[in-house]
């Protein structure tokens, strides 16, 4: 059940972010050439826009944009061609989208960049620790960001998957990423903790984490979880198109929500906007 302790309600966009009443929904758009299940659909203004239009009419509460490619072996790009990426996508959006809109990046002056641009969220894959700015620059704009939990790069994470305890060192990085957010000047009640399955994490890993969402609880902050469309899911169902895992991805969704998640992030909004509302009558004592 999802009893930890929730957040104020958040207002962005005339939106209100209620914790612990329903999930959430982050819907995808990778503005990206290569990433995992997406690359290189949605990679011009129209075609993004029109996606995450769909999106929205889902039922997505916020859209999640991002540049640079996160999955395991993406190469890093630069500073500029993320921010070429992002705020040519951005701009459009913000004048045709009512919902909030986060900025998947790890660098602060495309956090700064996209903030100015339209963008209400921060989502940080590294947790503030890529980019020493980050965590004073996402003070500076006040708003909200999205701290994960991740080990190494994108290059090197699935070599770092060595744990003594991974719940417990998972639950510390983050309780740390927290305080230090709060010393740069974040308010606690800005904060998404998100313990990053598929980041530095193997395939029994990822389901322990599913098995344990409510560890992350006593961090009160609400929590995040990205299972959609990973590979952890494709090796149980032996299916190797991420498009066709929107099952599995179902199921991994349900499993979150029981356990204690309050966003989940998604590619498949409109099937798991279903999944949440079902999922939510059953698992969230009213």
């Amino acid at each position: 059940m999802n009893c930890h302790i929730m957040s104020p309600v958040w207002t962005i966009k005339e939106r209100s972010f209620n914790w612990g009443s329903r999930t959430y929904l982050m819907g995808v758009l990778n503005v990206t050439p290569d990433s995992f299940s997406d690359g290189g659909e949605f990679n011009t203004p129209g075609t993004a826009l029109a996606q995450a239009q769909q999106l929205v009419s889902a039922g997505a509460d916020i859209i999640d944009i991002g540049g640079q490619s996160t999955r395991p072996g993406a190469v890093q790009i630069s500073q500029t061609e993320e921010l070429d990426r992002i705020l040519s996508v951005l701009e459009l959006l913000r004048s045709h989208i009512a919902v909030p809109i986060s900025v998947d990046t790890t660098r602060a002056a495309v956090a700064k960049a996209a903030i100015s641009a339209g963008a209400d969220i921060v989502n940080d894959i590294s947790g503030g620790t890529f980019d020493a700015a980050m965590l004073p620059t996402v003070a500076e704009v006040n708003v909200p960001i999205v701290l994960m939990h991740t080990r190494g790069t994108p290059q090197t994470m699935q070599q770092m998957t060595d744990y003594q305890n991974l719940l417990l060192e998972i639950s510390e990085f983050l309780d740390n990423q927290i305080k230090q957010a709060i010393a740069c000047g974040i308010s606690k009640d800005k904060i998404i903790i998100d313990p990053g399955i598929g980041f530095a994490k193997n395939y029994a890993q990822n389901l322990e984490i599913l098995r344990n969402i409510s560890t992350f609880s006593p961090l009160n902050c609400p929590i995040l979880v990205g299972a959609s469309r990973k590979s952890f899911i494709g090796r149980i169902l032996n299916q190797p198109d991420p498009k066709a895992r929107v099952w599995g991805t179902a199921a991994a969704c349900t499993s979150a929500i029981a356990a204690g998640a309050d966003i989940l992030r998604v590619h498949d909004v409109k099937e798991m906007h279903d999944v949440c509302r079902v999922a939510d009558a059953i698992f969230r004592v009213p």
